[in-house]
């Protein structure tokens, strides 16, 4: 009797200490998706702020390409216009990616502006922004990465054991968040003609 009364007693001790153990997992992780979606938007804002003072340089040497450059600035303030979404809702994600994907569209096409007039590649101040534009995608594509990996960390944890039995029963409202998504024909390369 005394014996199962200790492996009683040792089962108990051992299942608290699981749950003890267990029980952070799902609000460290939600903070490091959190904090991951952050840094997403950092780089977003870091390229939104940049965009204008790129448009102004360009603009004083390549006045005959208006239309690129009004196209730049239009896309920039319909990201600004777009509210920061909630990254557990997948339709606002994919809204402002929309709009991302607009803007990064626009800038390409600013880029392609600048290698076909040497002029304007020739010019330190641009060459610095686009520099910094660059670098700046790049760093989008970091951030991204990073979220898509903490995303997939904390979507894991709640759809596996034992993180499902401690978000059940510790953390119900925990949901999966939503993930970013290639569009369309992006596995397929890019065309280029000269």
């Amino acid at each position: 009797m005394r014996i199962v009364l200790l492996g009683l007693v040792g089962l108990i001790v051992l299942a608290a200490i699981w749950v003890f153990s267990n029980i952070n997992t799902i609000p460290t992780q939600d903070e490091a998706a959190n904090a991951a979606w952050s840094q997403v938007l950092n780089q977003y804002q870091r390229r939104a702020d940049l965009v204008p003072n790129l448009v102004a340089t360009v603009k004083g040497y390549a006045a005959h390409e208006e239309k690129v450059l009004t196209e730049v600035t239009n896309a920039r303030a319909r990201v600004g216009q777009i509210a920061t979404p909630d990254p557990k809702d997948p339709n606002a994600v994919a809204q402002f990616e929309a709009a991302q994907r607009e803007l990064g569209g626009s800038l390409s096409r600013l880029l392609v502006v600048a290698e076909q007039y040497p002029d304007l590649k020739a010019n330190q101040n641009f060459l610095t922004l686009q520099s910094q534009l660059e670098g700046t995608e790049n760093r989008i594509s970091v951030a991204r990465r990073d979220y898509i990996g903490a995303v997939q960390t904390y979507n894991t944890t709640l759809r596996t054991f034992p993180g499902r039995l401690v978000a059940m029963i510790f953390y119900p409202d925990s949901k999966p968040r939503a993930n970013f998504t290639a569009d369309a024909g992006a596995e397929k390369a890019p065309k280029v003609e000269f």
